[in-house]
């Protein structure tokens, strides 16, 4: 499946973002996505997933509470609502998919977008 992420941009902390990934395939129902980051300099991690079966979703501790992920079947998209941004959020932000899958381990995402900027100034 090929996946194209949009929404970043500069934004101010406390600030909101959307992010939105779409994917190209009809059968997106059935793919496990997730949301990554990876700051300069740093190693890509884990920012949420939500499940193919029943939509479960599961958050970073670091994000919780502030960002939330969501799917819209019937438009092969997944969004990443990111709310009160602070400046240690600032990272490339990358969508992936699992084919029925259930990890939140990057190495086990077979698809990944091209990843977009989200950058927080204090």
């Amino acid at each position: 499946v090929q996946l194209q992420a949009s929404g970043g941009g500069l934004v101010q902390a406390g600030d909101s973002l959307r992010l939105s990934c779409a994917a190209s395939r009809s059968t997106f129902s059935t793919y496990t996505m997730g949301w990554f980051r990876q700051a300069s300099g740093k190693e890509r991690e884990f920012v949420a997933i939500i499940r193919w079966s029943a939509g479960s979703t599961y958050y970073a501790d670091s994000v919780k509470g502030r960002f939330t992920i969501s799917r819209a079947n019937a438009k092969n998209t997944v969004y990443l609502q990111m709310n009160s941004l602070k400046p240690e959020d600032t990272a490339v932000y990358y969508c992936a998919a699992d084919r029925y899958g259930s990890s939140r381990n990057a190495a086990d995402f077979g698809s990944w977008g091209q990843g977009t900027q989200v950058t927080v100034s204090s």
